[in-house]
């Protein structure tokens, strides 16, 4: 579970901003969480707090009953390694890997260290999104939906509990940001992931369990959804 409490982020300067102001918030194991709001509302600041790449200025970000404030270091990266993936409106694929060394890249430096073949393992996730076929070809021949699915694909690799999904359809036609949405689904589905996912599209919004709402850093709603 991600239990998120009193969280307060503030981004120093000459005229600081108070990115998220108290908020409070679980998500249970499982669950498809959408959080939505306007620019500049603390969506990101939020999902970059429970992905550990950013720390509260106050409050607490609890993640499977690990206090995120007291890893510090190569345990915190440990955390993300093994704990957490990302996917973001930008796809971060390297011009110059194929689509399966793309997908092993993150775990490249601690092959050795594996439970599992990190290349079998790539390979399985490419497929798993569809890319069975596209193994071996570079970023540029594909489309951008087949781009984020080597992006997905990069996530998963890692056997994460928690996928956090940043605008992951942001550059996406609306078609293909359909098919993303229902792979997402299936994602969960098939691997028991709990997924946390920041959009304005309120048609992507609409598939997950529940539909958290900020504005000016505080929730302003949290409301489950009915089953489609």
């Amino acid at each position: 579970m991600i239990a998120l409490e009193n969280l307060v982020r503030v981004y120093g300067g000459r005229a600081p901003v108070q990115a998220l102001r108290g908020v409070t918030l679980q998500v249970h194991a499982g669950e498809f969480v959408a959080i939505q709001g306007p620019s500049g509302s603390g969506k990101s600041t939020l999902l970059h707090l429970i992905g550990a790449l950013d720390r509260p200025t106050a409050g607490r970000v609890t993640v499977d009953g690990v206090d995120l404030n007291r890893l510090n270091g190569d345990a915190l990266a440990d955390f993300r390694r093994e704990t957490i993936g990302f996917v973001f409106q930008m796809f971060h694929l390297l011009p110059a890997l194929t689509a399966l060394e793309n997908v092993m890249l993150p775990l490249w430096p601690y092959r050795r260290q594996l439970a599992f073949d990190l290349r079998a393992r790539a390979q399985e996730m490419l497929a798993a999104v569809g890319l069975g076929a596209r193994v071996d070809h570079l970023p540029g021949e594909l489309s951008g939906g087949e781009q984020q699915r080597v992006a997905i694909a990069r996530a998963l690799v890692n056997h994460p509990k928690y996928l956090l999904a940043d605008e992951p359809t942001g550059n996406l036609d609306v078609a293909t940001a359909h098919e993303i949405v229902g792979l997402l689904e299936q994602v969960r589905c098939d691997h028991g992931v709990t997924i946390v996912l920041v959009t304005h599209d309120a048609t992507v919004a609409a598939h997950a369990d529940r539909v958290v709402r900020l504005r000016d850093g505080c929730i302003v709603a949290d409301a489950a959804q009915a089953a489609s």
